[in-house]
């Protein structure tokens, strides 16, 4: 049977360029037959790039068959995942994210979890010298999603290993760097088609904090501004947000790639809250700026108390 390779829902580039990259080398160096899924839309960077690189957009699917072989890239949160993960053949994870715990697999498997920025980077690790047969294509593929991760290395995620790998493959594809980074960022900056409701579910995770469950959303932006006029509508969407997916509430951060940092939204005292405990915040309106926050994984997930 095909493997079908994914990565979690409301895909960013690195969860649409990963599977991808591993579906190829699957298929085409280690002769096992695979396919990159996607579990819903791709972002408008991730988009952006499929285009870019003249890369046929993965099927979306919603679910997975029971005994179906998979292999899950950039997770490893049964939440992020079909509701009946645990029924298929999960054959391989490869993340870069804490381990979560709660997934089940028919037997012994492949894990590599790395403490990197991004998912490519530890797929080109571990496909080594095989990277000289890959297409330009999904060499532009892995770029992205390493620059996308790394916010062009401004994250402090970022290591000398992603920083490395991306040089490496802009040199071999004769890409500028910083005026490719400006387009991805550019394109994750046009939100203007997407509803509030879109917008809170588009970059989005959820953790369980202190009894509360929240939904952990960030909208990574070179014009904050675009984000923060909706301010209102986005603040009165978060009841009918959270509601709907079985949350207590939802955390928006607005992160400025350019200034390196972040705007948190706060509807109401619980969110302010928040704010103060978990980030030290003196909180006087409903917005507060957290200075060199930029990354959900690294600084506000490991942060967040009640």
């Amino acid at each position: 049977m095909t493997i079908q390779v994914f990565g979690h829902k409301s895909p960013d580039t690195d969860s649409t360029g990963s599977p991808i990259i591993w579906a190829w080398y699957l298929s085409q160096i280690k002769g096992t037959p695979a396919e990159p899924r996607l579990l819903g839309e791709p972002n408008t960077e991730a988009a952006f790039v499929l285009k870019r690189w003249n890369l046929d957009k993965p099927q979306i699917i919603d679910r997975v068959e029971p005994g179906a072989p998979v292999v899950i890239v950039d997770t490893n949160n049964p939440a992020e995942l079909p509701d009946a993960i645990n029924e298929a053949d999960i054959q391989g994870i490869i993340d870069h994210h804490k381990l979560v715990g709660g997934l089940e697999t028919k037997g012994p498997i492949d894990i590599t979890i790395r403490p990197l920025a991004c998912t490519a980077t530890i797929m080109y690790e571990l496909i080594g010298d095989y990277i000289a047969q890959m297409p330009t294509g999904i060499k532009g593929a892995m770029l992205s999603c390493i620059l996308s991760d790394t916010l062009e290395f401004r994250s402090p995620t970022t290591t000398q290993t992603d920083t490395a790998i991306a040089w490496a493959l802009a040199k071999d594809l004769g890409v500028d760097i910083p005026s490719y980074a400006a387009e991805l960022f550019a394109a994750k900056s046009d939100v203007s088609a997407f509803s509030e409701a879109e917008l809170l579910r588009m970059d989005s995770k959820e953790y369980l904090v202190a009894g509360k469950q929240f939904r952990i959303s960030v909208l990574e932006t070179t014009a904050p501004g675009q984000v923060l006029e909706r301010k209102d509508a986005l603040i009165a969407a978060m009841g009918p947000v959270a509601q709907e997916d079985g949350a207590d509430q939802v955390l928006l951060f607005v992160i400025d790639i350019l200034n390196e940092e972040a705007t948190l939204l706060v509807p109401n005292d619980l969110v302010k809250s928040v704010a103060e405990k978990s980030f030290g915040a003196a909180v006087t309106g409903d917005t507060v700026v957290l200075p060199g926050i930029m990354s959900r994984k690294k600084q506000i997930i490991p942060n967040l108390t009640l």
